[in-house]
């Protein structure tokens, strides 16, 4: 009998894996707020008027705008993988 393939790949040393770029931003603006997020990443979200409405559109477009961020968040949230 064929072995069927995993519906869901694991990825365990992946710390983006399952996370949305949302919850990402959530986190970001709680842990280091809008002010340390632009000192980080030079963005106009970040700076102009910030939202997470306006952060998203714009990183969803911008690879990478949205790379620096998904960075940021390892950096934050696992320090000990830098």
């Amino acid at each position: 009998m064929p072995e069927c393939a995993p519906l869901v790949h694991d990825q365990p040393n992946n710390p983006l894996h399952g996370v949305t770029l949302k919850a990402i931003l959530e986190f970001l603006v709680e842990h280091l707020g809008w002010e340390q997020m632009a000192r980080e990443i030079d963005v106009r979200c970040f700076t102009y008027e910030p939202s997470v409405t306006s952060s998203l559109k714009f990183l969803r477009r911008v690879p990478w705008a949205r790379t620096k961020v998904e960075e940021l968040y390892v950096r934050v949230k696992h320090p000990h993988t830098w």
